[in-house]
C-alpha cells in the first residue's frame, strides 16, 4: 500500500466514522435506534449515491469484520447463559421455522415467476438469513437484550447463521455441479453447533483459569488485550473448523462472562467497540446498490416487482417463525420482528449468488431491495413494540456494557 492509498483509506475512515456518529445521534434524537442512522448513512456515503466510501476497500472491510467480532464478543459477555439454555428449545424452533418457511415461500414464488430451479433456490436461501449483529444492536439500544424475548431472538439468530452456512455449502456445491453428501452436511452441522455447546460447557471453569493466567501480568490494559486475543483466537478456530467467526467470538464471550474481573474487560471492549462497531454498520449500508433498483429501466422495474414479493414473503416467513413455539407465552410479535433484518448476512448470500453466476443483475437487485427494506424496517418496528425497557434491566446502570455501543455519544 503506497502513500496515496494510505491517504485514501484514512479519508474514507474519517467519512465513515463522522457519518456514523452524526447519523446515529440524529436517529436517537428522532427517537430511533442509533443503528438505523448508521445504516442510512452508509447508503448515503456509499458508491450508489455520494461515492465517498468504497465498501469493498480491503482495509475498511477488515476493520468492519473486527467490528462485528467485537460486537458478538461483547454480546456473549452480556448474555445470560442460564437464560439462553432455558430458551434453547424455543430458539431452535424459531430458527428452524425461520429458515424453512421463508425458503419454501421464496422458492415457490420464484418458480412461479419463471426463474430457474437454481436461481429460485439461491433467492430462497437469501430469505432465510437473519443478521444477528443488527438484531442484537437494536435490542441492546432499546434495553431489551437480556429479556426473554431478546434471548430467544439472539439464540435463534445465531442458529440461523449456522443453518445459513449449511445452505451455502449446499448451494455452492450445486452451482459448481458437485453432489452434496450427507456426511458433509452432518459434519458441518456438528462443527458449528459443537462450538456453542463447548462454550457453554467451558464457561464454568474456563474464565477462572484465564483470570489466574492474566493476573500474573499487571501492566495497564493487559486483561482487555488478553480477552481480545482469546476472542480472536476462538474466531479463527471456528472458521478453521468450518463454522463462522462470529460463532467463535460469541463463544469467547460466553466463556468469559463468569470472569472475576469482568467489569474491566467490559470497559475495554466497550471502548474498542465505539471505534470498530459503527464501521461495520456503515459498510453494510454502503454495500447497497441503489442503481440496480432504478424504475427508469426494464431491469430496474422487474427488480422492484420481484423485490417487493421477496419483501412480503421474507417478513411473513419470520413473523410465522416467531409464532411457531406455541408454548411460549411472551411477546411472539417481538420475536418475529426481531428476526426480520437480513443485513450483511443477506447481502453475503446475494453476492455469492452474483459471483457464482446464479443471479442475473435483476434478481440480484431484487434480493438487495429485500435486504434493504427488512434491515431498515426492523429497528423502528421494534422501537414501537418495545416502548418501555425490559423490567429486569437497570436503565440507570453506569457499568460499561454492550448497550454503551449503541446509546452513548
Amino acid at each position: 500500500m503506497d502513500h496515496s492509498e494510505v491517504m485514501q483509506f484514512v479519508g474514507m475512515l474519517v467519512v465513515v466514522l463522522t457519518a456514523a456518529r452524526l447519523a446515529g445521534a440524529l436517529a436517537q434524537r428522532l427517537g430511533q435506534p442509533a443503528v438505523l442512522g448508521e445504516l442510512i448513512a452508509g447508503v448515503l456515503v456509499g458508491p450508489s449515491l455520494c461515492g465517498w466510501v468504497d465498501p469493498d476497500h480491503q482495509a475498511l472491510r477488515l476493520l468492519s469484520e473486527l467490528g462485528v467480532l467485537m460486537l458478538l464478543f461483547a454480546i456473549g459477555i452480556e448474555t445470560d447463559l442460564t437464560q439462553l439454555v432455558r430458551v434453547g428449545a424455543t430458539s431452535m424452533t424459531v430458527a428452524v421455522c425461520g429458515v424453512v418457511v421463508p425458503f419454501v415461500l421464496g422458492y415457490v414464488a420464484c418458480r412461479l415467476l419463471g426463474q430457474s430451479d437454481l436461481r429460485s433456490i439461491m433467492a430462497a436461501a437469501t430469505l432465510t438469513a437473519t443478521s444477528v449483529g443488527i438484531t442484537a444492536r437494536v435490542l441492546s439500544d432499546l434495553g431489551y437484550l437480556s429479556s426473554v424475548e431478546g434471548q430467544i431472538i439472539l439464540g435463534a439468530a445465531l442458529i440461523d447463521d449456522v443453518l445459513g452456512l449449511l445452505l451455502l455449502t449446499i448451494i455452492e456445491g450445486l452451482s459448481e455441479g458437485h453432489g452434496i453428501s450427507v456426511g458433509l452436511v452432518l459434519g458441518s452441522s456438528a462443527r458449528a453447533f459443537g462450538f456453542l455447546i463447548a462454550a457453554a460447557a467451558a464457561s464454568a471453569w474456563g474464565a477462572p483459569v484465564l483470570s489466574r493466567l492474566t493476573a500474573r501480568v499487571e501492566s495497564p490494559g493487559s486483561l482487555t488485550v488478553f480477552a481480545v486475543i482469546f476472542a480472536l483466537s476462538l474466531s479463527w478456530l471456528a472458521q478453521w473448523c468450518g463454522s463462522a467467526m462470529i460463532i467463535g467470538a460469541f463463544s469467547a464471550g460466553l466463556i468469559l462472562s463468569r470472569m472475576p474481573r469482568l467489569h474491566e474487560v467490559e470497559r475495554g471492549i466497550t471502548t474498542l467497540g465505539h471505534f470498530f462497531v459503527p464501521i461495520f454498520f456503515v459498510l453494510v449500508g454502503a454495500a447497497v446498490n441503489v442503481d440496480a433498483l432504478s424504475p427508469t429501466t426494464p431491469d430496474g422495474r422487474q427488480a422492484l416487482f420481484v423485490g417487493c414479493i421477496l419483501i412480503v414473503l421474507g417478513i411473513a416467513g419470520k413473523l410465522t417463525a416467531g409464532s411457531a413455539p406455541f408454548w411460549f407465552r411472551g411477546n411472539k410479535l417481538v420475536v418475529g420482528v426481531g428476526m426480520i433484518p437480513r443485513g450483511e448476512v443477506g447481502l453475503i448470500f446475494a453476492r455469492i449468488g452474483l459471483a457464482a453466476g446464479v443471479f442475473d443483475p435483476g434478481l440480484f437487485g431484487a434480493a438487495t431491495l429485500m435486504v434493504i427494506v427488512t434491515t431498515l424496517a426492523a429497528p423502528p418496528a421494534l422501537k414501537r413494540l418495545l416502548r418501555e425497557p425490559a423490567e429486569e434491566l437497570d436503565a440507570e446502570s453506569e457499568e460499561p456494557s454492550i448497550r454503551d455501543l449503541a446509546t452513548r455519544a
